[in-house]
C-alpha cells in the first residue's frame, strides 16, 4: 500500500470465477476472490462494485490503474479523508 497525491495505491490479485466475493489478507499479499469471469472487463467491474460495498468508498473513486487484463493489479483509492486512509491501512495490513 502506498500513499500519494491521487490517493492510496493498492496491488492485489484477483481470483475471478470464485465461489463468493471476498477479501483475504496474508504474507502472499491481498487476494480479491470475486465470482464473476474475467471476460469483457466483468472481473473488473465486479471488483470495483464489491471494493465499493465491502469498504463503503463510492466506486467513483475507484479505479484499476495497472493490470487490466491481468490477476495482479494495482488500484487507485482517491481517498483524503484521514479516518478512510486509517481504515483502508488498517484492512489491508497483515
Amino acid at each position: 500500500m502506498k500513499q500519494t497525491k491521487d490517493g492510496i495505491l493498492l496491488n492485489l490479485k484477483i481470483l475471478p470465477n470464485a465461489s463468493k466475493n471476498e477479501i483475504t489478507v496474508s504474507q502472499d499479499g491481498i487476494k480479491v476472490k470475486i465470482t464473476a469471469q474475467p471476460v469483457d472487463g466483468k472481473a473488473n467491474k465486479a471488483l470495483i462494485g464489491f471494493l465499493s460495498k465491502e469498504l463503503k468508498i463510492p466506486k467513483t473513486s475507484i479505479e484499476v490503474v495497472k493490470g487490466h487484463t491481468n490477476k495482479e493489479k494495482i488500484i487507485l483509492f482517491r481517498v483524503f479523508d484521514e479516518e478512510k486512509v486509517k481504515f483502508l491501512k488498517e484492512k489491508f495490513s497483515n
